[in-house]
């Protein structure tokens, strides 16, 4: 049995992590997940939130996560991402910006379609991020 979990988180952009740890909770689509080694083997859909990075007893790394998909393997884990960050590297007034920035966008589309879904998504995934600096 290995004693780590080997830890990958990947974007369009760059693998923005990759790492053995004690333990990965990540958002799920359905609530967080805590993924420890030799966890059964399973695919989940992920909401935009943050990940943390557990090593020792400790967070070590937070990310964030805007959605995607993590694939889990008694070995590891592997979190594939449409946009993610090392929250350490996020500032609250950057969040908060992006925040205003996704809701006036939103508000300005007022005809049903992909482009208001797409806005509403944004703003979604700006609350989130605002909410995992916060925490940060």
């Amino acid at each position: 049995m290995a004693d780590k979990l080997n830890f990958e988180l990947v974007s369009p952009e760059s693998e923005l992590a990759s790492e053995a740890c004690d333990m990965v909770v990540m958002p799920g689509e359905d609530g967080d997940l805590g993924i420890l080694v030799e966890h059964s083997p399973m695919v989940v859909l992920l909401r935009p939130g943050a990940v943390a990075v557990h090593d020792h007893g400790t967070v070590i790394k937070r990310f964030f996560v805007a959605g995607g998909f993590a694939e889990v393997r008694a070995d590891g884990c592997i979190l594939l991402t449409e946009e993610g960050m090392d929250l350490a590297e996020v500032g609250r007034e950057a969040a908060a910006t992006r925040l205003d920035t996704a809701r006036r966008d939103f508000a300005e589309l007022t005809a049903e379609g992909p482009a208001r879904s797409r806005a509403e998504r944004q703003v979604q995934v700006a609350e989130a991020l605002v909410e995992a600096v916060e925490v940060a």
